[in-house]
């Protein structure tokens, strides 16, 4: 393989359509299921960056409470973040890899489940209040051993508590292993339940975030998240059109920078200046995947390959950039960016996208 050295350099990234990650230090994910159907027969209508309150949580257990069973489960964790569940959960089916199999499981096989991705950490915390005062019965912490000993009545309320870790390490292993573990925890407590014939509603929340970051140093510095809104561009973006008159990416940036060997080129402007169909022929768009081709003179390629993946615990669409690949002819790099995600009803921001790190090779050999 011949010596040499690509470099692509992008300053304020915003791909829209194949969407990306916001992430929060004040929110907490809040999982519901029942075992009776029609307790929450239609989802929450809220946009994206929406934080549900205190109030609006309670609206949504009164609403189970009142017409459901009055036997509570809260499963309640030290720190989770809805970010765990895309770091940490399968991808594709594979279980091997999933820290939630028995959560996603119970999630898509109950008979009513509702999923709050981001809720005011103060609603989680006065939840175990609220729910005592709801039910009218002192909570009771246990475990698998002294559930074993209980006989529960569907006539009478009471209010199980199940107190779950997190991990004391801020490595990600340590992290995943415990949120298994925590799983396991999950599927037998309900095993047990559902042996005992008992109707159910179950609630898993946790006191603070995790501030889960799946970050790491290839290529992306200074990352900043925020929505689409919050940056004017001077000039309008690249536009991909899959149907007549509606865009499903756009994407801009202000410094689009490309480095081959010692030559380097400038592209920000012969980007932001086309507006012939031709610049984006080979870009396409679907449900699971995504790519951008932008084609510039002499045979110059930039191709963006994004993908978008369903987290059944999250009960969201999140949206990855894979991959860059560029195509001169002469030299061939693809650049890795598996960090850059997001939900997809977010866009992706950062200051300064830049790798070093590159697979490459010549395509004559």
């Amino acid at each position: 393989m011949a010596a040499g050295q690509v470099v692509l350099q992008l300053s304020v990234l915003l791909l829209v359509g194949l969407p990306w990650r916001v992430t929060s230090s004040q929110q907490v994910p809040v999982l519901l299921w029942s075992s009776e159907s029609s307790l929450w027969n239609d989802e929450p209508n809220t946009h994206g960056g929406h934080v549900t309150s205190d109030r609006q949580l309670g609206q949504y257990l009164d609403s189970a409470l009142n017409s459901g069973p009055r036997n509570v489960l809260l499963f309640l964790q030290d720190k989770l973040s809805i970010e765990d569940f895309t770091a940490f959960g399968g991808v594709y089916g594979n279980k091997q890899d999933n820290a939630f199999p028995n959560l996603e499981s119970i999630m898509e096989s109950s008979p009513s489940s509702l999923v709050l991705p981001s809720v005011d950490w103060y609603a989680a915390n006065i939840l175990l209040t609220y729910l005592k005062e709801k039910l009218g019965v002192s909570p009771l912490h246990v475990d698998q051993s002294t559930l074993l000993e209980l006989r529960l009545n569907e006539s009478i309320p009471s209010l199980l508590v199940v107190r779950l870790p997190y991990a004391s390490s801020t490595g990600v292993l340590a992290a995943k292993d415990v949120l298994r573990a925590n799983d396991e925890v999950i599927g037998q407590v309900l095993s047990t339940l559902k042996s005992e014939g008992v109707p159910y509603t179950a609630i898993l929340t946790a006191l603070r975030p995790s501030r889960v970051s799946t970050e790491t140093d290839l290529g992306v510095a200074n990352l900043r998240r925020q929505l689409l809104a919050t940056t004017t561009p001077k000039y309008p973006p690249v536009s991909f059109n899959q149907t007549q008159n509606i865009p499903c990416i756009l994407f801009w940036a202000l410094n689009i920078t490309l480095h081959i060997e010692n030559s380097v080129t400038d592209l920000t402007g012969s980007t932001f200046s086309r507006t012939d169909q031709q610049f984006t022929e080979g870009s396409f768009c679907n449900v699971t995947a995504s790519r951008l081709v932008l084609n510039y003179p002499n045979g110059l390629k930039i191709m963006f390959h994004m993908s978008n993946v369903r987290y059944s615990v999250s009960a969201r669409y999140w949206a990855s950039l894979n991959r860059i690949e560029v195509f001169n002819g002469t030299h061939n790099a693809i650049f890795l960016a598996p960090q850059v995600s997001t939900p997809s009803n977010y866009s992706f921001h950062c200051q300064y996208v830049s790798s070093f790190f590159f697979i490459w090779s010549n395509p004559d050999q």
